[in-house]
């Protein structure tokens, strides 16, 4: 049995969750990037995983092209996500997901990473949205967003991207196995794939 299609808000309408607003960051938020790099930083260390550290710069330049979603708790950050492109636009990569310490447990990476799938999906309706995680709880996010786990040879195959992975602890294991696997699980969502799984289902049920 097919699981139904994720319901997802239009990004043109601002999320107001109880005492969250959910949209997307613009120039107004630049005052929260160097707080952003920190959360990210602090998260990959507790996780002992290698996310790509950035510099408020490069956030702030995510705001300004209208590529982040940002999250709020009155006037405190709550948390964050943006988009990164590879291989010309062909994939798309949600990255940089972090919710802060004191507003976790409340769904809210829940809620950043369907408003950020939206907005991938709206900048880029043609584009292979992907990801490479240890967190079971993002896996399972992305499962119900309609990814599904694939090797890493459906991925891109841009070195940027893959250079990334440097930082992390685990990179001996993606370098000694030819990019063939890691720690990570790689998901994927293909929306020509979801386009024809659409096109069926009027044939299974008439």
């Amino acid at each position: 049995m097919s699981l139904p299609s994720p319901q997802i808000v239009p990004i043109d309408e601002v999320d107001v969750i109880e005492e969250f607003v959910i949209t997307v960051a613009g120039p107004e938020h630049f005052r929260f990037a160097p707080q952003i790099c920190e959360l990210i930083e602090s998260a990959a260390k507790a996780r002992g995983t290698g996310i790509a550290k950035r510099e408020p710069e490069y956030v702030r330049r995510k705001m300004e092209e209208g590529k982040a979603v940002i999250a709020l708790g009155g006037e405190r950050l709550a948390g964050f996500c943006y988009i990164e492109t590879w291989s010309h636009g062909k994939y798309v990569a949600n990255s940089g997901l972090i919710v802060a310490p004191e507003f976790r447990k409340m769904g809210l990476a829940k809620l950043i990473k369907r408003r950020i799938f939206e907005l991938s999906r709206e900048k880029y309706p043609d584009a292979k949205i992907f990801g490479i995680t240890t967190s079971l709880a993002v896996m399972k996010i992305n499962s119900e967003l309609g990814y599904k786990p694939v090797t890493f040879s459906e991925l891109t195959t841009d070195e940027v991207f893959w250079d990334g992975c440097k930082s992390c602890p685990n990179f001996d294991v993606l370098t000694r196995t030819n990019r063939t696997m890691c720690l990570c699980t790689g998901m994927l969502y293909d929306p020509q794939e979801e386009e024809a799984k659409k096109r069926e289902r009027p044939d299974k049920h008439p």
